[in-house]
């Protein structure tokens, strides 16, 4: 079902550049310190073609989007950039410490290209929803350039392993780079024919999830639409644009990783916690706990409290609460949610406590208006405890067996309900068409 191809990668050329200084974290996940980081690394950091600067002076046909063609074209003439002569897989690795411990993990995957299907084929499955303007501002870098730069990631299922093993390599990597979270991304390119196809035969009968990179995957089936529709093209014979590059990682690897996402609300003026508190009983059983609490033991009350179903705590400036055991299953708040989808401790959170205790409209949520998301716990206690927030609700990360149940019955989960790490690299290949 998943069609899978080798390609000629665009790379940075070693002799030229050292790939430390051009490789990025994908566009979206780049703030402006990053962004200034980036420019100052290298003049051939690939952020000026992810996200390049704005300028006062911009207009049509002078804006980011023709700038960074303009650096894709002379970095390929000027041999900062060079194809791949032949056709070829990357296995990619990644060496990390898992965030808040000291357990080190691999996670191991493959970069090709993947054939672009609609959802209807249900060869490629999502769990988040999109937004309409990134995918405009990728539509946009698309056009421009007829290139991808970062890779979608992917995740199939082999509980054999037997892709891994078939892609397994000795050698020292063709591609090495440590980028700022101190994670070890190497890469090798393969592209013995027998060894591509053995592969490219295996994940035939696979199901794809995107477990990042949904804005990026519906940019590219908008631009294959729009260039078939402009060449009358019906889509039997493939295009370079019928495909987009996507790193495969095997969704029952023990190297996978999902981080919780914790919510901060801020902005509301009438916040208090013993209203809250009361509000919370109608969903949760709701236990008071130390206010004084640190990251460490927050994420061991989680870990415990979850190990029974959604558990959610709330940290305000002077008062703490677990809440567990929901009551609201099944319930009218629910409307149009599955089971699966209800017994989500995000969805439990997004219903229960933030529309219905807090009263914040989904349309608020989704455009950030009272919320901020951060990774770090302790960075989520400190917006509160420094006035600048009302509320942090930490979170257990989702489970992979979930992520899979929804995705693969054509659910979506809430914005930012899964952070998978480590990231991506972008640059370490690019793929032209043209």
């Amino acid at each position: 079902m998943a069609n899978i191809a080798p390609f000629r990668a665009l790379r940075y050329q070693p002799s030229r550049v050292a790939l430390q200084n051009v490789v990025t974290q994908p566009y979206d996940k780049i703030n402006p310190q990053m962004q200034e980081k980036y420019y100052a690394a290298s003049p051939y950091n690939l952020v000026r073609i992810i996200l390049g600067k704005r300028m006062a002076t911009d207009a049509p046909g002078n804006d980011p989007y023709s700038r960074a063609a303009g650096f894709l074209g002379d970095w390929r003439r000027d041999g900062i950039l060079g194809q791949d002569s032949e056709p070829s897989l990357y296995a990619y690795s990644q060496q990390f410490t898992v965030p808040g411990t000291q357990t080190k993990a691999e996670r191991r995957g493959f970069i090709g290209l993947g054939k672009i299907e609609d959802y209807s084929a249900q060869v490629v499955f999502r769990h988040e929803q999109t937004l309409a303007k990134p995918k405009a501002d990728r539509l946009d870098l698309l056009r421009a350039t007829r290139a991808h730069f970062g890779q979608i990631f992917m995740l199939y299922s082999d509980p054999a392993a037997e892709i891994e093993a078939a892609l397994n390599v000795s050698t020292p990597a063709d591609m090495e780079s440590t980028d700022e979270y101190g994670v070890l991304h190497r890469a090798w390119k393969i592209s013995d024919p027998k060894v591509i196809e053995a592969v490219r035969g295996k994940m035939r009968d696979k199901k794809l999830i995107i477990a990042d990179g949904h804005h990026r995957y519906e940019t590219a089936l908008n631009y294959r639409n729009e260039r078939r529709a402009a060449s009358l093209a019906d889509g039997t014979k493939e295009a370079p644009y019928d495909f987009v590059m996507m790193t495969f990682v095997n969704m029952d690897s023990p190297g996978l990783v999902i981080l919780p996402t914790h919510r901060v609300v801020h902005g509301l003026t009438s916040f208090s916690a013993d209203k809250f508190r009361e509000g919370a009983k109608a969903y949760f059983s709701v236990e008071e706990v130390d206010p004084a609490i640190d990251a460490e033991r927050a994420q061991a009350i989680l870990r415990e409290a979850s190990q029974s179903g959604p558990a959610i705590l709330a940290v305000a400036a002077d008062r703490a609460f677990l809440l567990d055991r929901p009551k609201a299953l099944g319930s009218d708040i629910f409307a149009g949610l599955s089971l699966c989808q209800q017994a989500l401790d995000v969805v439990q959170l997004h219903k229960c406590l933030l529309e219905g205790v807090l009263g914040l409209s989904e349309e608020s949520i989704r455009n950030q208006q009272n919320i901020s998301y951060y990774r770090e716990t302790d960075e989520a206690l400190a917006q509160v405890r420094k006035g600048a927030a009302n509320v942090a609700f930490l979170m257990s990360p989702a489970r992979m067996q979930q992520v899979r149940d929804i995705a693969f019955a054509g659910e979506v989960l809430p914005q930012k309900s899964t952070d998978f790490f480590p990231k991506l690299l972008s640059g370490l290949c690019i793929y032209s068409l043209e």
